[in-house]
């Protein structure tokens, strides 16, 4: 995928943080960009503010919601050839305090694990019907591999993105998507909630992974999660992965975008 053909985005979360600031740079590079949250005021904002970001209030967290979103995307995107999913939040609560309802331990999880997933089964025969290189990005973290104690269901959720993630690279090898692991390590943003930011700073993060989102890289971290010792932990399990992927016959895609028995 070439920076000078003109891409279809499509981010989740997209009203702050990193999906605010992909969206901006994606935006400046002449692509079209539509971003999904639940704050309409925050969607308005934006919309204001970068008038050429298209907006569609979405709760990602809702399974019906999702099934609206990508209604939506087949009906005014159908040449969607990129889709980040980045929506999150974190509940920074340690498991032996944790008091909360279950209904706020659930949609963490529909948020960070069912919504991609869920995504990805709704938009990627989309993006593989027109046959064009397309990008699916899936925001995970370094928590996804290192556990935190603070925020246990999000490391949880998001290191079984990590593995769905490279199951669905793997499935879908020989097509024209391409697969994307973004692994952030903590960023100053708002995903914890007032008062909770720490960590990279947001423009420099996107601005450094931006570049690196075009297919090219299967993982892209930064700092820490960009370590040489990182990397080489996560080679070294991917050399695992491909050792053991053929134990059992799986379905896979072939580059028409059906599935092999």
């Amino acid at each position: 995928m070439t920076t000078s053909t003109k891409r279809s985005v499509l981010i989740t979360g997209g009203t702050s943080g990193i999906g605010l600031g992909l969206a901006e740079r994606y935006a400046a590079a002449g692509h079209r960009v539509v971003i999904t949250g639940r704050n309409s005021e925050r969607l308005a904002a934006v919309a204001e503010r970068v008038p050429v970001i298209e907006t569609f209030a979405n709760d990602v967290g809702d399974p019906q919601d999702r099934g609206r979103l990508a209604e939506h995307v087949r009906r005014v995107m159908p040449d969607l050839d990129v889709l980040i999913n980045n929506a999150g939040i974190q509940r920074r609560v340690g498991i032996a305090s944790d008091r909360a309802a279950w209904s706020q331990v659930q949609n963490e999880i529909d948020i960070l694990l069912a919504a991609p997933v869920h995504l990805g089964r709704l938009l990627v025969p989309l993006m593989l019907a027109h046959r064009r290189p397309s990008v699916l990005v899936n925001v995970t973290s370094g928590g996804a591999f290192f556990p935190q104690p603070f925020a246990p269901v999000y490391s949880a959720a998001k290191a079984a993105l990590h593995s769905y993630t490279v199951n669905q690279r793997h499935a879908l090898a020989a097509t024209s998507c391409r697969v994307v692991e973004l692994i952030p390590p903590a960023v100053a943003t708002a995903l914890a909630g007032p008062g909770q930011a720490h960590g990279a700073d947001p423009d420099e993060f996107c601005d450094t992974v931006f570049p690196l989102l075009d297919g090219s890289h299967p993982e892209v971290g930064f700092g820490p999660t960009a370590a040489a010792a990182f990397i080489e932990q996560r080679a070294a399990e991917q050399r695992t992965f491909e050792e053991m992927s053929t134990r059992f016959d799986v379905p896979v895609h072939r580059s028409d975008g059906t599935a092999e028995e």
